[in-house]
């Protein structure tokens, strides 16, 4: 059986994903705490891989590193730099030839998603997808398999969308749904390709 590409991303109710470019995961509008924390440990711990767009590995790449040994960390927090540095990455970008951490590289000569196609096809378990531009480029591939969102109590009325660019009518099946601290929700949902 082949693997699962699952995009995984907090959310406002508007499925907005970013109210100001480069927000740099520091959001006033994400209510992240301890208990909602450990669960992205655990779901990102079941993943076998990530894969991850260019701006979101950036953002990534700048802050989990370090968060590993950082003591004025609290420990989930360490412990997700510890799972992001560890867990095997592909990074999709045109313009890196270089990236640490466990991570290649594909999308270099232009055909990223034909790579992630094959990827997908070798894989074995759930490859968590990040970033809306990548995702877009999956579901209009037929690559995407499900969604895994965050949905966090707030309208932002402008900002990035959960993806780039209107798509046709796609059914979704809800497959699981969670609620945390602070009105926070988890709904997942199977993307139906039929």
């Amino acid at each position: 059986m082949p693997g699962r590409f699952v995009y995984w991303m907090n959310v406002s109710t508007d499925l907005r994903i970013e109210f100001a470019p480069d927000e740099n995961g520091a959001e006033k509008w994400l209510r992240i705490g301890d208990n909602l924390h450990r669960e992205f440990n655990a779901r990102a711990r079941a993943f076998t891989g990530m894969v991850q767009g260019r701006r979101i590995y950036e953002t990534m790449e700048a802050f989990w590193p370090a968060a590993r040994d950082d003591q004025a960390l609290p420990d989930y927090m360490r412990e997700y730099g510890e799972i992001w540095t560890s867990m095997p990455k592909v990074l999709v970008s045109r313009t890196r030839t270089s990236a640490g951490h466990n991570t290649r590289i594909v999308g270099g000569d232009g055909d990223a998603v034909e790579a992630l196609a094959q990827l997908r096809a070798r894989a074995d378990g759930d490859l968590g997808v990040g970033g809306a531009t990548l995702a877009t480029q999956l579901l209009r591939a037929g690559l995407l398999d499900e969604l895994m969102l965050f949905t966090h109590p707030v309208i932002l009325g402008a900002g990035r969308p959960l993806f780039d660019e209107p798509t046709d009518l796609i059914d979704l099946e809800l497959i699981e749904h969670k609620s945390f601290d602070e009105g926070v929700t988890l709904h997942r949902y199977a993307v139906d390709h039929h």
